[in-house]
């Protein structure tokens, strides 16, 4: 049912369209880009739903406050302090490991502006937990997300990470000036 509801909202309503090659994996990091817009979010989450497929997210903890919190937990929202140093790829890594089932959606922007430097988290979360990273590009431009490309992360993150923003380079933002590679 639920997955009927996000097809009908996805491609329907919203009159969006998806491009998917990969395989349903048991474990995997969703690397999504461009990330430019408040709703990437909630078209994301509509999307993977319309496929079956279930995916948590990290955010930033302030925007877990009443009534957001709830709600974004419910979602799949793992609040993340990012003032603090802490060992958060570490122990994201470990419960991967030890999952049967993970699945986690992150953003390598780390913002709605333009940023060029990715932050390479979802990277060695994958390289940890020995996982394999789906590249997700919105296209709001052709109104299309893409799931169309399996990184296995070799451990020569320069090369990985050039032929991860390579993927991208065709996706256009909600805000296309705020992506940058």
């Amino acid at each position: 049912m639920k997955q009927a509801i996000c097809r009908f909202i996805y491609y329907r309503l919203l009159g969006w369209t998806a491009e998917v090659s990969v395989p349903k994996l048991d474990k995997c990091i969703y690397c999504v880009a461009p990330h430019t817009s408040n709703w990437d979010l909630f078209l994301g989450k509509i999307a993977i739903a319309t496929l079956g497929w279930e995916s948590g997210f990290m955010m930033k903890k302030e925007w877990f406050f009443f009534p957001l919190g709830p709600i974004f937990r419910w979602m799949g929202g793992i609040p993340i302090e990012r003032k603090k140093h802490t060992s958060t790829v570490d122990a994201v890594a470990a419960v991967a490991r030890e999952s049967s089932k993970f699945h986690l959606a992150i953003t390598p922007e780390g913002t709605r502006s333009a940023n060029p430097d990715w932050k390479k988290g979802f990277y060695y979360i994958a390289l940890g937990a020995q996982i394999p990273i789906v590249l997700a590009a919105f296209d709001y431009g052709r109104k299309t997300i893409r799931l169309t490309r399996v990184v296995r992360p070799s451990g020569d993150i320069e090369a990985d990470m050039r032929d991860i923003k390579a993927y991208f380079k065709d996706a256009q933002g909600k805000h296309p000036e705020k992506f940058a590679l």
